[in-house]
């Protein structure tokens, strides 16, 4: 396409634009409201996403070996440990670290343990984390199996009660997200519609005087992108503004609560804005798409 004809287009989409004042004010209406509510979602599930992750990577085997092992058989089950694929990260913790670790963990209450350095009664133990948060059930089981292991506890019911809850709001957020950009697309290509056809005999009479379906179709995709555009820097602004002014306010108490906090802005606003503009682009051109076909079987 030559660059004057490309200038004409633009020039024709915004005089069209401009011309139908109204339905241009219902399109942008729809995809904005419409957009509005697909990104507070995926804002809420990004979250949702966020914090999931950082309760999943808490999830860790502790293991206890026996008394009588041995430094050699505590290189070994280690060695053993890290071969297996599924594991992460493993750290030895030795009697010694694990008495003043729990001494710590009691507080002010910690002399009770008083007298206990010479006769300590805990165990070699290892911490073990996985790759992927759910193969923790997996990993305790090969490990249970190791001679020299004496016991293995992770908390299961917790673990696999939080994997389903997880997996429920992944997959249901997944569920919405792709529900409400169908209904987006739907709502905006019938708006668009409707602006086809309040200038269908514009079009009938471009066809009769020899214009090709090409040169008829660009003003319409340019004014469907432009308007699935600016369609999303509203929803765009509100989102990010009022993201910002939650974060600010209320993330402290919102970490507390949740022992997670909010994502950052600036790890957010990136993808939204990309994700808003493009589908808001997307869905103007295939609406243009779907709606101007029919008028130019003249």
């Amino acid at each position: 396409m030559k660059f004057r004809t490309l200038v004409r287009h633009i020039r024709e989409a915004f005089r069209n634009i401009w011309r139908n004042g109204w339905m241009t004010f219902a399109s942008i209406s729809t995809v904005s409201v419409t957009l509005l509510i697909l990104g507070a979602f995926v804002l809420l599930a990004l979250n949702l996403d966020h914090i999931t992750g950082s309760v999943e990577k808490t999830v860790e085997i502790r293991l206890f070996l026996k008394m009588d092992t041995t430094d050699d058989q505590i290189k070994a089950i280690e060695n053993e440990i890290r071969g297996m694929p599924e594991v992460s990260e493993v750290v030895f913790v030795p009697r010694e670290q694990g008495l003043e670790e729990l001494k710590k963990g009691f507080g002010e209450e910690a002399d009770l343990f008083a007298g206990l350095e010479k006769e300590n009664p805990l165990p070699d133990a290892f911490v073990v984390k996985t790759r992927i948060p759910q193969e923790t059930g997996k990993v305790a089981e090969l490990i249970a199996k190791i001679p020299q292991v004496e016991k293995v506890r992770y908390a299961r019911d917790v673990v696999e009660r939080l994997f389903k809850i997880t997996d429920t709001i992944r997959n249901v957020g997944i569920v919405l997200i792709i529900g409400l950009a169908f209904t987006a697309m739907f709502l905006i290509a019938n708006t668009i519609k409707l602006t086809i056809l309040s200038r269908s005999r514009e079009i009938e009479i471009m066809k009769l005087v020899g214009a090709t379906n090409g040169f008829i179709r660009w003003p319409f995709f340019i004014e469907g992108s432009l308007l699935g555009m600016v369609g999303a820097l509203l929803p765009l602004a509100i989102l990010l503004g009022g993201y910002q002014y939650l974060y600010r306010s209320a993330n402290e108490q919102i970490a507390i609560t949740l022992f997670v906090p909010l994502l950052p802005i600036q790890e957010v606003w990136q993808d939204l804005t990309l994700l808003l503009i493009g589908l808001g682009i997307l869905i103007g051109i295939w609406g243009t798409i779907t709606s101007i076909r029919r008028f130019l079987r003249v």
